[in-house]
């Protein structure tokens, strides 16, 4: 099976083709693209697609699934790349799959190191968004639903999660994602066995994308229509928080 991995959630965007054998489930990456220039997504994303492709010598019709992190994530971002795929598929074939950016980061310890993973990304405002994971071998097992949280309330989580027995204090609880610095600072004064991951495997990555798209699809869920990819919001968009406020505070003056 070949999966082409997407991911555009945060100021970096990927793409990876990977292909898996569906006997010994084995990844071979054929392909890895990535930026981080500062550019917007729109300039960059096709250009990286289209390279992958070009690299690892295939063309769209080798592609078995198209796999994209559809959020949480920037909202623009999460929007240009769930367009983007769109517009790579055929309306009439289902082989897409909608991955959450929060578990595709905990694929980037499947294999690595079994422990349990909190995927954080900063949400702004106290906030991040958030998800935790227990990893065992190549499995990555949810233990939370994607969450919105402030930053001391996911204290409590994750304290609530090293009571029950798929903590193994031994290998402690390891933060990735661009929020996970800033939980590791506050946090580890706070918890005993918190672990920051490694640079190298802290961030999304389209690589991981497709492996959880793999293991997604090896586990019985069915690809879907590429018309049926939403954008995943975890909250709200600034622009219409920022309009909800000001329609609360003009209500309140009529009240006065």
């Amino acid at each position: 099976m070949v999966i082409l991995g997407v991911d555009c959630t945060a100021s970096s965007a990927s793409a990876a083709i990977v292909s898996f054998d569906d006997e010994s489930a084995q990844k071979k990456i054929l392909s890895f693209s990535y930026t981080n220039v500062g550019l917007t997504h729109s300039q960059t994303l096709v250009p990286i697609i289209s390279g992958a492709l070009n690299n690892a010598n295939l063309s769209l019709d080798d592609i078995d699934i198209f796999s994209i992190n559809a959020g949480p994530g920037s909202f623009t971002g999460v929007r240009i790349g769930v367009a983007a795929l769109k517009g790579l598929t055929s309306m009439d074939e289902a082989n897409c799959m909608s991955i959450s950016t929060l578990e595709s980061m905990a694929f980037n310890l499947a294999g690595i190191k079994d422990c349990i993973v909190c995927a954080a990304m900063d949400a702004r405002c106290g906030q991040v968004y958030s998800a935790l994971f227990k990893v065992q071998g190549e499995k990555v097992e949810r233990l939370t639903e994607d969450m919105a949280v402030m930053i001391d309330d996911l204290e409590t989580i994750i304290l609530e999660i090293m009571k029950k027995d798929s903590y193994d204090e031994k290998n402690g609880v390891i933060f990735v994602g661009d929020g996970a610095h800033l939980c590791y600072n506050i946090l580890n004064k706070k918890i005993d066995g918190l672990v920051l991951a490694d640079e190298s495997i802290r961030h999304q990555n389209a690589v991981s994308v497709a492996e959880c798209a793999y293991f997604k699809i090896k586990d019985g869920e069915k690809p879907i229509l590429s018309e049926k990819l939403l954008p995943v919001y975890l909250r709200a968009p600034q622009a219409e928080r920022e309009l909800k406020k000001k329609a609360e505070m003009k209500n309140d003056s009529f009240r006065l």
